[in-house]
């Protein structure tokens, strides 16, 4: 049962707000807040709390993501006076490459000013040559910072209630009450037990495990073997749903979404035609590089939040496989402007925050059918003649590259699923796209030499 507003509930000059994560979520939520508070003269005083060092390499400033920043993203945030610098972004990503059995195709930018970023989370992989101030994540933490917040180098031991407010309890044995707490700590970390311990109406995201390893090929092979594209291989390898390899500084990223991914399905990808005909000739994964098996959030939180508790990001609310940083601009922008102009409680939360969470819910509703063509597409050879045929019959010659753009959206992340469906529906694709898998059809049954 949702529970009344609370009249008392709502930050004043010197209310303090403790911030679980220094991540996008978390930084993006605090810059928001103190900016918004600056604006009202009012003084609020926000802690991260991160134990990570962002510019550390390897593990110890890693925030498990393949480093993809939408170019919708990346001009909302050029309206809010943040820049994606030469120090952030590692490369920009032109193009798509899409690698399929029937063949390879290109895919440019639908509009010339749009870019992709491809970044690194931390400061790099495992063994990199070259740190660059600490990626996306520092970027962001430095700039809540400048905005005045204060950074704890602590891991969060205990989240609990002290007369009615969150207390927080860090490794060290601090303790600090706080009038909001902020809940930023993405699915792969053990703090979501703390939260389901201290709000019992909060059940963390369902998740589905990931798997993401950094190959280093330094920046001129790379330039000439992947060039500025991402490359996705939609392949009909069992278990694999989704496969990227992202061109970044002097490494290459290479995410694979599926089921019950292990050692086998990772050799058998690799091993793939169509990924050996990418890479650089005679190439073999080194014996030991970066890799690790994150979790996803692929449904969103239950009730994520509660009387001066919210939660941002991941462990909140977030976009399905595509675009996370991304919903967590926006669900901690809208959580900071929801505790700075209406209130903290969960009455306030309701009203002005869930709205927004549950428009990406009813979005990734969509996002699932979506999805659930693009695998059945994938296992369909004549569909991937089909698709093959059409996108390639586009970026030749065709001013309407409905097929590509529809393509380009899904796979960046950059337009709502919604809009991406809708244009699937037009009568000009679907005749265009069933007359071209029927040709494919055709090819498929005509004899082999």
């Amino acid at each position: 049962m949702w529970q009344t507003k609370p009249p008392s509930l709502k930050l004043d000059d010197g209310s303090r707000v403790g911030v679980v994560g220094g991540g996008p979520a978390g930084s993006f939520f605090s810059f928001f807040l103190l900016e918004m508070a600056e604006t009202l003269g009012l003084h609020l005083h926000v802690t991260i709390y991160e134990p990570r060092d962002f510019t550390q390499p390897g593990v110890g400033g890693c925030n498990m993501c393949g480093g993809i920043v939408s170019e919708s993203l990346v001009q909302h945030l050029a309206t809010e006076g943040i820049t994606l610098g030469p120090g952030v972004v590692q490369r920009s990503i032109q193009s798509y490459c899409l690698h399929m059995d029937v063949g390879d195709v290109r895919i440019e930018t639908p509009l010339r000013e749009k870019r992709i970023a491809s970044v690194h989370r931390g400061g790099g992989p495992r063994g990199v040559r070259e740190i660059k101030a600490g990626g996306l994540d520092e970027h962001l933490l430095q700039l809540a910072i400048k905005h005045g917040a204060e950074l704890q180098r602590e891991r969060v031991e205990a989240v609990e209630w002290d007369d009615g407010r969150p207390r927080i309890r860090a490794d060290s044995g601090a303790q600090a009450t706080y009038d909001l707490l902020v809940g930023a700590v993405g699915v792969n970390s053990l703090a979501l037990k703390l939260f389901e311990a201290l709000l019992p109406s909060y059940k963390a995201p369902v998740t589905a495990k990931t798997y993401i390893c950094e190959y280093c090929f330094g920046r001129e092979m790379i330039s000439r073997e992947l060039g500025s594209s991402m490359h996705v291989f939609l392949l009909d390898i069992p278990r694999l749903e989704f496969a990227a390899l992202i061109p970044k500084g002097d490494y290459v990223t290479l995410c694979l979404l599926g089921h019950d991914i292990d050692k086998e399905l990772v050799q058998r990808f690799i091993q793939s035609r169509e990924v050996k005909q990418t890479l650089p000739p005679n190439w073999q994964p080194p014996p030991d590089f970066c890799h690790c098996s994150p979790k996803i959030a692929v449904q969103s939180a239950v009730q994520p939040f509660a009387d001066r508790v919210v939660f941002v990001g991941d462990c909140g609310t977030t976009r399905l496989y595509k675009d996370g940083i991304g919903a967590a601009y926006r669900t901690a922008k809208a959580a900071a402007r929801t505790a700075l102009f209406h209130g903290i409680s969960a009455a306030d939360f309701r009203d002005h925050y869930w709205p927004v969470c549950q428009s990406i819910r009813a979005d990734n509703r969509i996002g699932s059918l979506v999805f659930a063509v693009t695998r059945l597409i994938q296992h369909l050879k004549f569909a991937r003649r089909g698709l093959w045929r059409t996108v390639s019959k586009e970026q030749l010659n065709s001013s309407k590259r409905r097929m590509s753009t529809v393509l380009w959206d899904t796979f960046t992340g950059s337009a709502p699923y919604r809009n991406v469906l809708m244009r699937t529906l037009h009568p000009a694709f679907i005749g265009r796209f069933a007359y071209e898998m029927l040709q494919g059809a055709r090819q498929a049954h005509e004899p082999s030499d």
